[in-house]
């Protein structure tokens, strides 16, 4: 049975948004940290973590606030109304952690004309010469063998300093570069790590570990981590995690960023500067709706309020962690199926609730909108150009690249009136591409009724993104909003 129990009101004063989100992607320079800077929000505002390993009946109660991940780089927390039977909508939130960024190769280790190289691939659609001369870290997960306990285990790392850099040729080389700046993504985006060594240079191997020292016909299926990557970039690590040795590193998904802090910018701080714009906006304001709506009239909602983040939206979202896998299905399989009012939980009435839920669910599909660009402003639609300040921009394509409908539309402005939050609507030109999101990936897997949007930014998928400082409170608003009222509306919108 789900128990029943009350929780105050929190009290934690309203956050100065734009700063915050600066301390937030800050601190988040990959999925990984993302997720868990959304995790520790989630913790300091009263929620438990579940884990998809365990059952969950016993543990999710009535007004109770929970979340779960999924490799640690997707994320989904809700909070649970105090009415809530199987069967009742969900209000859903989603958005994603990851962003396009150059990810460093199985096998890195390169050494060029007396420079030490890192071999990287590409991940997403970036634009890549934004990643030419800038300062470039290194950050992600690593495997590492505990000692204490036997087990392999993952570790955040964030080097956080100038460690990389991708030049660009000398105009004097290449007097065209202005005309255009053509480079080829396998030989010309390797980035330089240092000087190498007389020693590297004569012989390109690594040193050898102190296993393979004691016993050089020691097997292992792949080279060692030592064989495949540069010494000085695995002593940064061994150095940064304190452990005793290179030998405890099992292996590593490391990605590159600009090293340069986020921070705000323009002549009255109305801009956020800041690579991963797209999408840690959507993740910043998803997880502050949530965490400031989990007490709004709590005892009589009905329905659970709901945010997810999932990784691998730049590369379609076809992964086990993304929005095209069954995180999202399941997750609402296990709340439509808790025990209430003594139903058998194996009879078919109750299987069939998830179908009940879903029609009456409704997911925004959060993910940031292409504003008006001053000095290319020929490329959008002329009657719809979003403006950054200006709020959340609703996003509508007939080809269904984007959700949006008008029932949702009516919804919106509904819950957008109530906020009063201003929005703005975009629909790309007919003689230019047109991208997608998660949205048309959930709505197909799962049925329910979805919108696509998301707050207006300038160079997206640069390394460096411009955003509006306003439009973060507005979209919280918005979403704080939804969360608290859409039970009671999804009624009133018939189709």
């Amino acid at each position: 049975m789900l128990r029943f129990h009350i929780r105050k009101m929190s009290s934690v004063p309203k956050p100065i948004y734009p700063s915050e989100f600066v301390n937030f992607l800050n601190a988040s320079h990959s999925p990984y940290h993302a997720v868990h800077s959304i995790k520790s929000h989630l913790n300091s505002n009263g929620f438990e973590e579940l884990s998809e390993r365990d059952q969950w009946n016993g543990k999710v109660n009535h007004m109770g606030k929970y979340y779960v991940t999924r490799n640690n780089s997707s994320i989904i927390a809700f909070v649970i109304g105090n009415k809530w039977q199987p069967g009742n909508p969900l209000a859903i939130v989603g958005a994603h952690t990851d962003s396009p960024v150059l990810r460093i190769k199985p096998i890195s280790k390169r050494i060029s004309e007396n420079y030490t190289q890192i071999g990287v691939e590409c991940y997403g659609g970036a634009i890549w010469h934004s990643w030419f001369d800038s300062d470039l870290s290194i950050a992600g997960r690593v495997m590492v063998n505990d000692n204490k306990t036997g087990r392999v285990v993952a570790k955040l790392i964030d080097l956080n300093k100038p460690l990389l850099k991708i030049p660009t040729l000398a105009i004097h080389l290449d007097r065209t570069v202005n005309e255009k700046f053509v480079f080829n993504k396998e030989t010309n985006l390797l980035p330089l790590a240092g000087l190498a060594r007389d020693s590297e240079v004569a012989d390109k191997t690594s040193y050898k570990t102190k296993e393979n020292e004691s016993n050089d016909d020691a097997f292992s299926s792949i080279k060692s981590i030592v064989e495949r990557h540069n010494k000085e970039l695995l002593d940064l690590i061994v150095q940064e995690l304190k452990l005793a040795s290179v030998e405890e590193i099992e292996d590593f998904e490391l990605i590159l960023y600009d090293n340069k802090a986020s921070c705000l910018g323009g002549l009255k701080e109305e801009f956020i500067f800041s690579g991963r714009l797209d999408n840690l906006t959507s993740c910043f304001t998803g997880m502050h709706a949530l965490t400031e709506a989990a007490d709004l009239d709590i005892e009589n909602e009905k329905g659970i309020r709901l945010f997810g983040s999932f990784d691998h939206e730049e590369i379609g979202s076809s992964s086990a962690q993304g929005a095209d896998s069954n995180f999202l299905p399941n997750i609402m399989e296990r709340l439509c199926s808790l025990k209430a009012d003594n139903t058998d939980i194996d009879s078919p009435l109750v299987k069939s609730l998830i179908l009940e839920s879903s029609a009456k669910s409704f997911f925004l599909s959060s993910d940031v909108a292409h504003a008006v660009h001053p000095n290319y402003a020929s490329k959008h639609e002329s009657k719809h150009k979003p403006i950054i300040g200006s709020g959340p921009v609703l996003k509508i394509n007939a080809n269904q690249r984007y959700m949006t409908n008008s029932p949702g539309i009516v919804l919106v402005k509904k819950i957008a009136d109530t906020a009063k939050v201003p929005l703005q609507l975009f629909v790309a030109a007919n003689d230019s591409p047109c991208g997608s999101t998660i949205g048309p990936i959930l709505a197909s897997k799962t049925g329910i009724r979805t919108l696509d949007l998301g707050n207006p930014i300038l160079s997206m998928h640069s390394i460096r993104e411009t955003g509006g400082a306003t439009d973060l409170e507005y979209q919280i608003k918005l979403f704080q909003e939804f969360f608290r009222s859409y039970s009671t509306l999804e009624s009133e919108i018939i189709v």
